[in-house]
């Protein structure tokens, strides 16, 4: 039976074998799941979705910026894992700084185990191998991506993806950032979000009634970011949800409106997060795109409306 649906909200998925996923609505491209482009191996090989466009078709995320290249849309990283990078690019080192190392690992697309696609969502389950810069493989991820809840007339749309990472390695596994290192306030590692040029110096809110850059390394159970665009008179917002029933949850959140904006609910922003052999890390989150400028009483009106 074909679901009651927003009036023009029923999705069209375009699925180009062995490299990408991408979702429509309305003949606007809402979001593009990459999973087999090649990549130089200093930027960690790794699936990503971008482009992420709001129902008006105005871009929300940025790929390969000439400030980090290895920046790549919405993507699962680890910055510091064991002494490897899975982020890409520059590591930062205790007291010598950002150095450029032989140690960035990639995330190989292996397999969906799931591909279902209805008028009104999409569902994957994908597996991911995570190798370390030798060759190694150190995690298997289960992730399961889910594009839903779309309402083009509302201008909302949404993205659920959560993910398992077991350890393969035969040993333990450190789960570290930047800041455990010494560097202040760049505790980025995980799920991570960056944003196009036009939206720095963009609004960011949190739940509890915090805002602002201040909001850098505090534990929030919601994060909006909202921006105005260029070209067109427009803006847009995402509202990143990590999931409460997490043991990490509310998480410390790493972000940024200067000098580029990005979100990431970080896996380990200050204290070092310890993955034992043989056993399974997971997270969940929602990423909530909409047109327009929100506020902090309408995101918590919609999450209201729209429970986990």
């Amino acid at each position: 039976m074909t679901p009651d649906l927003p009036d023009g909200s029923a999705l069209r998925v375009r699925h180009d074998i062995g490299t990408a996923v991408t979702v429509s609505v309305r003949q606007q491209e809402l979001v593009s799941y990459v999973y087999g482009a090649e990549a130089d191996p200093w930027e960690c090989p790794a699936p990503f979705f971008h482009p992420i466009r709001t129902t008006a078709g105005n871009l929300v995320s940025a790929h390969r910026p000439h400030d980090h290249r290895w920046h790549k849309g919405l993507a699962m990283t680890i910055s510091h894992l064991s002494g490897d990078n899975f982020w890409g690019g520059y590591s930062y080192v205790r007291d010598a700084g950002y150095r450029r190392l032989d140690n960035v690992g990639s995330l190989r697309h292996r397999a969906f185990s799931r591909f279902d696609a209805e008028v009104d969502r999409l569902d994957l389950t994908e597996q991911v191998h995570w190798h370390n810069a030798r060759g190694r493989h150190w995690i298997e991820e289960r992730r399961d991506i889910a594009v839903h809840d779309v309402d083009a007339a509302a201008g909302t749309w949404e993205l659920t993806v959560a993910t398992a990472l077991t350890n393969v390695s035969g040993a333990r596994l450190e789960i570290g950032s930047p800041t455990i290192f010494g560097r202040e306030a760049a505790g980025y590692s995980g799920f991570f979000w960056r944003g196009p040029r036009d939206l720095t110096g963009g609004t960011i809110l949190a739940a509890g009634g915090l805002e602002g850059p201040q909001v850098m390394g505090r534990r929030a159970a919601w994060l909006a970011y909202t921006g105005t665009h260029d070209v067109v008179d427009a803006a847009s917002t995402l509202v990143v949800v990590p999931d409460p029933a997490a043991e990490d949850s509310p998480p410390v959140w790493f972000v940024r409106n200067e000098p580029f904006p990005a979100i990431n609910p970080s896996l380990a922003f200050a204290d070092e997060v310890t993955l034992p052999a043989g056993t399974t890390l997971r997270r969940r989150y929602r990423v909530m795109v909409a047109d327009g400028t929100w506020d902090a009483d309408r995101v918590e009106k919609y999450l209201k409306e729209h429970p986990w």
